[in-house]
């Protein structure tokens, strides 16, 4: 190929590069998504500031924290159904100690956002190339010629208009923020409070109504650092725990309950898996307190955490999981419920799973209505009997209420049944069916530490439950108990064997 023509293909490149580069990031920079963040509805904008900046609203003063990259994002804060500003700071407390989920939902829209900007930066960027190469050379020079005139200046400043009316609508309807001053958090808040290290590079944005929510914004901190401290020394203890190692050929499987949205103790959890072993999750439901889509901070610090399992994680949702948020959200991020079917479970055995049918008032199945709780129990039996005359055995019947799965026990058409909701921990305790064959039943308790439908707070309200599973040839093999208690002092019961 003549040099030339080298030259030519790589000023073309060159200049595509440029301008996509140019449009992406103008687009890039004038978009925005809408996500829940922080039990919020929020309005994300990114930036090349290199910070996030959080605006709080009308009442507590915006938030300003480095964000480790060139890029930076804007954090608008909309409506939440927290009742008081107390239960506000109370949940900025306790999602702050845990902040991992959060930080994986905006780095997954803000990500989202340029990957799009990119797209429609390298599309737009080659339309003028486009149009350059189809006019040709000969009719570029009479275009050229032509604008020279009167008329040809009309022509191109009416073309420069439409260009512009193309891509400054991006932009449109976002206002410059106005002069800000910002001072250290330490600063704003006096020496009389003192600070984690971890908030050493936060500031706050003062006006005339800050100093009115210092005192909100000192409780906040207060609850914070407590929290922060409870849960990481829980997770530092958790890591030295003398619980039962796998064996060769055997998967261990972590199970959580009831969290009712402590992402404090997730922490924890996940230093108890590695602690023993655990390679797999089973989510026995109620991760929520109402299943509104302010929650999805819990079912995100539940993801985040446990991320990296790849022995798979399994969950159903809970009679307080109502409505379908809570199940589409953690599909959405790589867990898996159940449909009707008897499924892949963990170290190669069987999993069955439903979703408690107090949670949508939908009966069995998610396709028949106005059933009992009894009609779902027989219809569940039914179903795990009919898989084990099929040779298709249910190892494990994951349920959030362990009682709806007594029938299917009781038949002798299952191993185990997990379960949860009584916030009290019972068994495992083997059940023997009139064929005389044996299965367990093991309820956890509450995960989360939940007196009530909700455990948000600097410390435990009661005990936290979590539970490990060990898998062996294709059954449930044993199971271990571990239990915080409100002081921090973990309880570890022995390992105990299930035999058929």
């Amino acid at each position: 190929m003549p040099v030339r023509r080298v030259l030519k293909v790589l000023a073309y490149v060159g200049t595509w590069l440029i301008l996509s580069a140019a449009i992406a990031a103008a687009i890039f920079v004038h978009s925005e998504r809408t996500v829940e963040i922080a039990s919020h509805e929020a309005v994300l904008s990114p930036d090349f500031s290199g910070e996030v900046v959080a605006r709080m609203g009308p009442v507590l003063p915006d938030l300003r924290m480095p964000s480790g990259s060139r890029i930076g994002v804007q954090v608008e804060l909309g409506k939440t159904d927290a009742a008081t500003l107390e239960e506000l700071t109370s949940r900025y407390a306790a999602i702050a100690s845990q902040p991992e989920g959060q930080i994986a939902v905006a780095e997954r829209v803000v990500t989202a956002m340029a990957s799009a900007a990119l797209v429609q930066g390298a599309v737009l960027g080659a339309l003028p190339l486009l149009v350059w190469g189809l006019v040709g050379g000969a009719r570029r020079r009479e275009l050229y010629a032509a604008l020279r005139t009167r008329r040809g200046i009309a022509a191109g400043g009416l073309a420069l208009v439409l260009v512009v009316a193309a891509v400054v609508p991006y932009g449109w309807g976002r206002s410059e923020p106005p002069d800000e001053h910002w001072i250290p958090l330490a600063a704003f808040l006096g020496p009389q409070v003192p600070l984690p290290d971890e908030l050493d590079a936060v500031e706050v944005m003062t006006d005339a109504t800050t100093a009115q929510s210092r005192r909100l914004i000192e409780s906040g901190i207060s609850s914070y650092d407590e929290s922060l401290r409870f849960y990481s020394r829980a997770a530092e203890s958790a890591a030295d725990l003398d619980l039962r190692q796998p064996e060769e050929g055997e998967t261990v499987a972590l199970l959580v309950s009831d969290r009712h949205d402590n992402v404090g103790m997730d922490k924890v959890a996940r230093a108890i898996a590695k602690a023993g072993g655990a390679t797999a999750v089973l989510d026995a439901g109620d991760d929520t307190s109402t299943g509104s889509r302010w929650e999805a901070f819990s079912l995100d610090s539940l993801a985040a955490s446990f991320k990296d399992f790849d022995g798979g994680r399994w969950a159903v949702a809970g009679n307080h999981d109502n409505g379908g948020f809570v199940r589409d959200h953690l599909e959405d991020l790589g867990w898996t419920y159940f449909d009707d079917e008897v499924v892949d479970g963990p170290g190669g055995t069987r999993i069955l799973g439903i979703d408690d049918p107090r949670s949508s008032g939908l009966g069995d199945w998610r396709d028949q209505t106005g059933l009992s709780f009894s009609e779902v129990a027989d219809l569940l039996a039914e179903a795990a009997c009919a898989a084990d005359e099929e040779g298709d055995r249910v190892d494990t019947l994951l349920v959030h209420d362990a009682n709806i799965a007594k029938p299917a026990l009781e038949r002798g058409c299952v191993d185990l049944v997990l379960g949860g909701h009584v916030h009290v921990q019972t068994g495992p305790t083997a059940v023997t069916a009139e064929d005389g064959r044996v299965g367990y039943t093991y309820t956890l308790g509450t995960t989360g530490g939940a007196a009530y439908a909700i455990a948000i707070g600097s410390k435990l309200r009661r005990p936290a439950s979590i539970g490990l599973v060990t898998y062996r040839d294709g059954r449930p093999a044993g199971i271990q108990s571990i239990t915080l208690q409100p002081n921090g002092r973990f309880e570890v019961d022995p390992w105990v064997a299930l035999t058929y």
